[in-house]
């Protein structure tokens, strides 16, 4: 459907959506003032279907009361705090740039982070984490604010060369009632060992995610991520972190000991604050020479998408569109109170692998309790039919196992390469990937397997229709239901 123009909500104008996660989705907006000024922002709003979830909404509040506490030119600014129509929203900073998850991967392509750079970025983050730290109410009480979420999808560079940390959703601060605080969230492969045990925090915890950052930044690797979460929980805890020269031999003896103080298991045996670490990241730069500034991350990092845009061309270029279909699926463990299930999420998984072989399709993507299935369609309706109905069968096996289960099932193309057989860089969160996913979350809150129209088309009366739903900026798609 073509695009209608922008959104109204409230006093903004939605023009684009940027992200959509499980509990909130980001949009580019803006907002109108006196004699036509104009500010874009990014308004970060509720999923429709969680306006009704008391603990989410309370999460969400606590995020705008500690954002707005916290001014500073490296973190993003919360401007507001509203309601519309029953959907809690935040107006903020809008950063024109990239996340640094993103950056450094495109980065690979020219080689591993520069030192200076990798170390400017670290100053910065570290500048920020220190103001959030310290921060103090209007009583002078501490606000014990940490953030818990530090990874390089929440650190944003902007195309100035401006570094910015970003998403209070799961911070914690010294006014959250203590129930809030013995729930484990955030992402496990940047946790700290006592977050993924539930242990009380301080902001040593934020100094060890960021240690895994500024590890994965020096040597272009991975340092805890595993296939499975219950591995990169054990890696984590562990704290086994191998010795970053051997990955690039350039970094100095003096250099490699800041990454793995960073990253000692105990507390005690880290930095004991921001100030320590950031003092002994200033004394590296001036003892060897690593000199970086705004203009120089600026330039980096337009040389980085000048050159990611030259290889994805060339990528495209020799990749083959491809028909598909993906089935996302999740497994959702019952409350304690029903007792436990009749197998492992493990188990399960081995399962659902099973099933999806033996329909002809293949696990791009697997953990605990999660999958990620694709076909390649010469037939797409009849591919569709053998998904739809192995999405429908690993529903059974789950339900059978005490297990609920939500799905999304979507057909689309992508350009598959001849090296990978996988699309681009990026797939993940791409088209069809995308479309899946965001249909699997909203199937968790409606207990049945979701189909696009073309879909139901295949399986015909089988399907129940849902409605139209809007998914990305006013574009909207007719959804049904199946099994």
């Amino acid at each position: 459907m073509p695009d209608e123009g922008p959104q109204q909500f409230g006093d903004y104008h939605l023009l684009e959506k940027i992200a959509t996660g499980g509990m909130a989705e980001v949009w580019r907006a803006r907002a109108y003032g006196l004699a036509g000024f104009e500010k874009i922002l990014v308004i970060k709003k509720v999923l429709q279907n969680l306006a009704g979830d008391d603990e989410f909404i309370k999460l969400f509040i606590d995020e705008a009361r500690i954002s707005v506490q916290l001014l500073h030119v490296n973190i993003v600014q919360v401007f507001d705090l509203g309601e519309v129509n029953g959907q809690y929203y935040m107006a903020m900073e809008y950063v024109h740039g990239q996340d640094l998850a993103r950056l450094v991967s495109r980065a690979l392509d020219m080689g591993t982070f520069p030192i200076p750079l990798t170390l400017f970025v670290m100053s910065e983050v570290l500048k920020a984490l220190q103001f959030a730290h310290e921060r103090t109410d209007e009583d002078g009480k501490p606000l014990r604010i940490v953030h818990c979420d530090i990874s390089p999808q929440n650190i944003l560079v902007s195309y100035a060369g401006e570094v910015k940390i970003t998403d209070f959703g799961i911070s914690r601060a010294a006014f959250q009632a203590q129930a809030l605080h013995e729930v484990i969230r955030g992402k496990y492969a940047y946790m700290s060992p006592e977050q993924v045990d539930g242990k009380e925090l301080d902001g040593r915890s934020d100094l060890f995610s960021l240690g895994v950052v500024f590890f994965e930044m020096l040597t272009g690797r991975r340092l805890f991520k595993a296939k499975s979460r219950d591995e990169t929980i054990a890696r984590v805890r562990r704290a086994d972190v191998p010795a970053p020269h051997t990955y690039r031999p350039e970094i100095s003896a003096d250099l490699e000991a800041i990454v793995l103080k960073s990253l000692r298991a105990r507390p005690e045996d880290r930095y004991q604050s921001c100030a320590e670490m950031l003092e002994a990241i200033g004394v590296l730069m001036v003892q060897e020479g690593h000199r970086a500034t705004n203009n120089d991350l600026a330039a980096f990092v337009r040389a980085v998408v000048e050159q990611g845009g030259k290889t994805a061309q060339r990528r495209n270029e020799e990749a083959t569109p491809q028909a598909i279909v993906v089935v996302a699926v999740e497994a959702i463990a019952p409350p304690r109170s029903m007792g436990r299930p009749g197998a492992t999420m493990d188990r399960l998984s081995l399962e659902w692998a099973g099933l999806a072989d033996a329909a002809g399709g293949q696990v791009w993507e697997q953990a605990p309790g999660s999958a990620l299935v694709c076909w390649m369609a010469d037939d797409m309706r009849g591919t569709l039919r053998s998904a739809i109905k192995c999405a429908l069968d690993m529903k059974k096996v789950s339900e059978k196992a005490g297990y609920r289960m939500s799905a999304g099932v979507a057909p689309g193309v992508a350009r598959i390469e001849p090296g990978t057989q996988r699309p681009e860089e990026g797939w993940e969160l791409a088209g069809p990937f995308y479309l899946a996913r965001w249909m699997m979350n909203l199937s968790a809150h409606r207990g049945r397997a979701l189909i696009t129209e073309v879909g139901a088309k295949s399986v015909g009366k089988a399907a129940s229709l849902l409605g139209r739903i809007s998914i990305l900026g006013n574009r909207y798609i007719t959804l049904y239901e199946v099994g």
